[in-house]
């Protein structure tokens, strides 16, 4: 299998149009060869490519930011002598500046294939500024580990954030080079526009259904998101950001548990399988204990669940990791209802809402959750036809 990457490096007839451009690189740790050689070595050692400046989203080019709302600083590159401009420093867009260092935007970023994950906002902000400067954008396409499946509520319109870039379910299930044909559709914009796509990408398949098990290794695209099992469950967990629960910082298995030291595991689980058993297949729940060493309870002893979707568990078909976490707040308000589930703070600078508002793209979800009377049945009427008008939507852009 390649990616993007790989054919662009391969192949220099897919390079004969950038010929006497300038080159800008977008980046993050996971942007990297077969032997791991990170993209901005390898782009600029290419004969023909004039490399005039480089880009990093949330978290840094170079991975080092550990949490959310940590700026990164712009930088000149030691190696190469190049800018390295930050997109989640003391801006979130490219600022006219940044934008006449370049002619080409090369786009290399190794997405989770979640709405929340803030490096497709980053996309859509950098196609804006194309448009508005005249510059083209290429992405290199890799793949969404995740797969193809299609989970959660749509973003409604006025929720708009920095993890909120459009009006899509919270798994949108396709690659980072789709999604820039979905922006430039929605948003009308007007760019060259190219995907160096994949070859062999093969989201359907098992082990990975998505993610090319034992022929790439996992770099982490965030401090974060350690592994395959992590993606997988990134669609629910991260709504643990929004809620006073731990979502494992601070543990060697961050966004595949959950906990707090004032609950029972395992009436939480039982809670979540007498609710609503039908969300719960393709994955096993586990009750386990740990002690974040930072973040959300630090140094206390946690009571928790690990979501394992790993073989012989996981059903790829059948894992639906939103409904999962959804049912597990459910469960925590029925067996404690007044607990003080949900955060307040301006979750990525969304002032006067709260957190779980802003990663679900409404009050949706938490209403559901805080209602006595509400059962999984009706947060299913309410999400189905999101999933099911997404899927129509989403069909033009598919390339593999």
């Amino acid at each position: 299998m390649k990616f993007g990457l790989d054919r662009f490096l391969a192949d220099a007839t897919l390079r004969t149009p950038l010929a006497g451009k300038r080159i800008a690189l977008l980046a993050h740790p996971a942007s990297v060869t077969p032997d791991l050689t990170h993209a901005l070595d390898a782009i600029a050692a290419l004969p023909d490519i004039t490399l005039s400046a480089a880009f990093g989203p949330q978290h840094g080019i170079k991975g080092d930011k550990q949490d959310n709302m940590m700026e990164s600083p712009d930088f000149i590159d030691p190696q190469h002598g190049i800018p390295i401009f930050s997109l989640y420093g003391e801006v979130r867009r490219p600022t006219d500046a940044m934008m006449d260092t370049f002619d080409v935007l090369l786009v290399d970023l190794q997405d989770l294939g979640c709405r929340i994950y803030t490096f497709i906002t980053t996309l859509r902000y950098v196609l804006e500024a194309a448009t508005q400067h005249g510059k083209a954008v290429w992405v290199l396409d890799r793949p969404n580990p995740a797969g193809r499946p299609v989970e959660g509520l749509t973003l409604r319109a006025g929720w708009e954030s920095f993890v909120g870039a459009g009006a899509m379910p919270m798994r949108h299930g396709l690659t980072m080079g789709e999604l820039g044909l979905w922006f430039i559709q929605e948003l009308k914009l007007h760019l060259e526009y190219r995907v160096i796509g994949m070859e062999g990408w093969r989201p359907d398949k098992a082990p990975g259904y998505g993610w090319p098990l034992g022929r790439r290794e996992w770099v982490n695209p965030s401090p974060n998101a350690p592994n395959l099992s992590m993606a997988r469950c990134y669609a629910g967990t991260v709504m643990l950001e929004g809620a006073t629960l731990s979502e494992g910082r601070g543990t060697t298995r961050p966004l595949e548990l959950f906990g707090a030291p004032d609950i029972d595991a395992r009436a939480v689980i039982h809670t979540m399988q007498a609710l609503a058993p039908h969300w719960l297949q393709g994955c096993i729940l586990r009750e386990c204990w740990f002690e974040p060493t930072f973040h959300k309870h630090a140094g206390k002893l946690c009571a928790g669940v690990q979501i394992h979707v790993e073989a012989p568990h996981y059903n790829h078909a059948a894992f639906r990791p939103w409904r999962v976490q959804a049912l597990a707040f459910k469960a925590i308000r029925q067996l404690y209802p007044d607990y003080a589930l949900w955060r307040d703070f301006p979750y990525e600078y969304a002032f006067g809402k709260l957190p779980i508002d802003v990663i679900n793209g409404s009050p949706l979800l938490r209403e559901w959750v805080d209602d006595p009377q509400a059962v999984p049945a009706d947060l299913d009427a309410l999400t189905v036809p999101d999933e099911q008008a997404w899927e129509v939507t989403r069909q033009p852009f598919l390339l593999y």
